[in-house]
């Protein structure tokens, strides 16, 4: 009896709500047909003006649709720019589901060249069977295999027809590319003196201040841990390539290839005294100036003095 009540009473509450039987089919009636007219205007609208990519990115037509939109129901320009977000490993993946997109020539091509700049293939006339997908892998498998061995590296890159067997196409290579191992690298400019020739001339310090230009330079070319000949060496090729890209600035200070080689042994040590924590007591600007005029007496106190605040503001040349 009392549970019969409580139905009368709540039934007559839904009909006044509006959410009665009959009330609340015909609200369910009125409301699938307010979305069967959206679903019409918006059909009729990407007939007339092609498709909609908003409502095609929002739209879930069912649950299986849910997550990731089809690649292929966009425009080949969208859906390209999307796979081209994609590092190698995601792109194969991609490649699984969007197979014609996934493999197109344009996003392995830009995969390779975005990691390896140089290449000596990328010159020539491409060979039967050439894909940059291919070559995106013998890419990668060559420079693990130089930082295993830097020789087998460089062996396997020519043997694939990659680099042509030649010291400034090896070096333009190794300029462009940031995958090798710096310490294995390293060793193998010590070994090819060639290499490193043709390595520095590609380093173009113009209008560039002495202790930036030095930081490029051993961002490209690692400086070793020890004082050695390999450092004297690096020293007197950068300071000739920076004379050669600034002949007016030389003549305007009035410096030489061996004022530099100075300056950039001092800026070396300076780099040392004022990093180093085991140096308690740091070399002040005075003193900088002091003992670097005393080796190169031609330069001014004021030249001598910025050289100190950069080391002091920016930090090591060769960290």
């Amino acid at each position: 009896m009392g549970q019969g009540l409580w139905r009368v009473a709540r039934n007559q509450q839904l009909q006044q709500e509006g959410y009665g039987e009959q009330g609340y089919l015909s609200r369910e009636q009125s409301r699938r047909m307010a979305v069967s007219n959206m679903s019409n205007t918006s059909h009729r609208k990407q007939v007339q003006g092609g498709i909609d990519i908003y409502h095609l990115l929002k739209a879930r037509k069912s649950k299986e649709q849910e997550g990731f939109i089809n690649l292929e129901m966009l425009p080949p320009e969208l859906s390209f720019t999307i796979l081209s977000y994609l590092n190698a490993t995601d792109l194969c993946l991609a490649s699984c589901v969007w197979q014609d997109l996934a493999n197109d020539e344009l996003l392995w091509q830009g995969l390779c060249k975005s990691t390896w700049g140089h290449c000596s293939i990328y010159n020539k006339n491409p060979p039967i069977g050439f894909s940059f997908r291919k070559l995106y892998m013998q890419l990668d498998e060559g420079s693990l295999t130089f930082n295993a061995n830097p020789d087998e590296g460089v062996n396997y890159f020519m043997s694939k027809g990659i680099l042509d067997d030649s010291p400034k196409e090896i070096a333009k290579f190794i300029f462009c590319t940031r995958t090798l191992n710096w310490k294995k690298l390293r060793i193998y400019l010590d070994e090819r003196r060639d290499v490193l020739d043709d390595l520095v001339t590609l380093h173009n310090f113009r209008n560039q201040f002495l202790p930036n230009a030095l930081r490029e330079f051993f961002r490209h070319i690692h400086a070793p841990e020890e004082r050695g000949e390999y450092l004297e060496t690096l020293i007197t090729k950068f300071s000739h390539r920076f004379c050669a890209c600034n002949p007016d600035l030389m003549r305007e200070l009035g410096l030489s290839p061996d004022a530099v080689y100075v300056l950039c042994y001092s800026l070396i040590l300076l780099s040392i005294d004022l990093t180093s924590p085991h140096v308690k007591n740091k070399m002040s600007k005075r003193e900088f100036i002091r003992n670097t005029r005393r080796a190169a007496q031609n330069i001014s106190e004021d030249f001598v003095g910025h050289l100190y605040d950069n080391i002091y503001l920016i930090g090591h040349v060769a960290a």
